[in-house]
């Protein structure tokens, strides 16, 4: 499809807490509902991407990256005819700071808050859902608490019990820090870490770059509570609980779960629409990898999958 995308800010109330929501559409799909058909991006159910424990919302979906075009995911799906959003969890970017840490079940509870709102933007009932990370932990979780909602869901760099992970074995070294804290400091140089860990080389330098300096432009420092969650709380998610369509994606190189652990949580899941992808030459935050395609190209298509099923369920 052609034609401009256009950016529109939303806010979700959870209790004391605004939730920060952020929508990418082609300017024609910013009409008012009633000025055109089918609700969301023509009758297509709004896609919700769900960021991870070190970066919010916008550097992880939408980077501008000078000199590197082509890095918003948002951006991508939105010229595909997708109507996408995304938000800050409570304690990350622009949502209100609080006490809390923002644990998985905090950011459940945040995608429940802002369903509302998404609806009454798009009149769409239903969600396909996009988790990265603990982003995927919050977006299995809330599949599981609102199957209603949840039509298609997509988990990447999941974990489910954690067993032989490199990353969290190393990141439990941490677990004392996350306990008497509810925020941790990140820098420039840790954001660009998380790039680093796996296989250098499999994001381009000046992307780590953007993101590390869009992520410190929102603040110095980042709830514990995925953190301590992966670390000491697993299983989160219980598969045989999830109704939805699932595509679980690995890519090759990411060290957060093995691929046994997450074949064993995909046997469990009781669609018979299911499916797992391991993409090659991606590390650990596949959005804006090199060959971040592979994994843009494989989440467009399991949801347009979805429309084609409704399409000959005869559904609305």
């Amino acid at each position: 499809m052609t034609g401009d995308v256009r950016g529109e800010e939303h806010w979700a109330r959870k209790g004391a807490v605004d939730l920060f929501l952020w929508r990418k559409v082609l300017a024609r799909e910013l009409l008012p509902r009633e000025g055109r058909a089918g609700g969301a991006a023509g009758g297509r159910p709004p896609i919700v991407l769900v960021h991870g424990s070190s970066t919010s919302a916008i550097p992880s979906f939408d980077l501008q990256v000078a000199g590197q075009p082509d890095y918003s995911f948002m951006d991508w799906l939105a010229r595909r005819g997708w109507d996408v959003w995304t938000l800050d969890h409570e304690g990350y970017g622009r949502s209100t700071v609080t006490d809390g840490n923002s644990d998985v079940s905090c950011g459940a509870d945040d995608l429940a808050a802002a369903t509302p709102v998404i609806a009454a933007a798009t009149g769409a009932t239903g969600l396909f859902v996009y988790g990265m990370s603990s982003g995927a932990l919050r977006a299995g979780l809330f599949a599981q608490r609102a199957p209603d909602v949840v039509r298609r869901l997509v988990l990447d760099a999941f974990v489910w019990t954690g067993e032989g992970s490199p990353t969290l074995a190393k990141r439990r070294e941490g677990v004392a820090e996350f306990r008497a804290s509810n925020r941790r400091p990140i820098s420039r140089a840790s954001i660009e870490s998380i790039f680093l860990r796996d296989l250098p080389g499999t994001t381009h330098p000046a992307v780590m770059a953007a993101c590390a300096e869009a992520q410190m432009q929102l603040g110095d420092s980042v709830p514990t509570g995925t953190y301590l969650d992966m670390t000491t709380h697993l299983p989160l998610v219980e598969p045989s609980a999830i109704a939805a369509p699932t595509l679980i994606v690995r890519g090759e190189h990411d060290g957060i779960a093995t691929v046994d652990d997450l074949l064993a949580f995909f046997r469990r899941l009781p669609s018979g629409d299911k499916r797992f992808a391991s993409l090659p030459g991606i590390a650990h935050v596949s959005p804006l990898g090199i060959r971040r395609h592979l994994l843009w190209n494989a989440v467009d298509e399991f949801f347009a999958a979805g429309l084609v099923e409704d399409a000959e369920g005869g559904a609305a």
